[in-house]
């Protein structure tokens, strides 16, 4: 190896010395580098985001400050059980929920106002809930992890006999079990 070095520093000046023009000497020969001593684990960064732990999550339906708990209606217009587009968002975040908690049961309770016959008002509740069922099983949810009911006219949110009143009432609310 060191013939080969020495050999590569002279050859050029060799060369150098048949010429006119100067040359700069040779730079010196490089030697290898001895092996890097292993790098020490680097400390872990600091995150400013606390992250889920699983305890917390699979009881998330349970924490009253949680988004799970605080929106848990979707309502419909007069007559309709067709899901209003601004209800996606809370759709999605309880089918991702579900999907993620595969023994947990709900049930979606389907609710109309009280203009109609007690008849009529309970399948359209049906329908609702039928409709909140299928939307968070397209979002992740599995079937056997929903049932969905209907209570009609029978389960107000509001008492008044006016529109304001009517539109709290046309809803399907998703109720998670409760703690034991």
């Amino acid at each position: 190896m060191r013939r080969t070095i020495l050999a590569i520093t002279l050859v050029p000046a060799l060369f150098a010395a048949c010429s006119s023009t100067p040359v700069a000497p040779p730079a010196a020969p490089v030697q290898a580098a001895a092996p890097a001593a292993p790098a020490a684990p680097a400390a872990p960064a600091q995150s400013t985001v606390t992250p889920v732990t699983a305890a917390s999550d699979s009881m998330a339906h349970l924490d009253p400050n949680s988004e799970l708990n605080r929106e848990h209606s979707v309502y419909f217009a007069f007559d309709e059980a067709v899901l209003p587009s601004d209800s996606q968002p809370m759709i999605e975040r309880h089918g991702d929920y579900l999907s993620h908690h595969g023994p947990l049961k709900i049930v979606v309770q389907g609710n109309s106002d009280e203009r109609g016959s007690a008849e009529y008002n309970l399948a359209l509740g049906q329908r609702r809930a039928e409709a909140v069922k299928k939307a968070l099983e397209l979002v992740g949810a599995k079937p056997g992890q929903i049932e969905a009911t209907s209570f009609g006219e029978e389960k107000p949110q509001a008492t008044g006999h006016d529109e304001a009143a009517w539109h709290q009432n046309r809803r399907a609310d998703i109720v998670y079990p409760k703690a034991r």
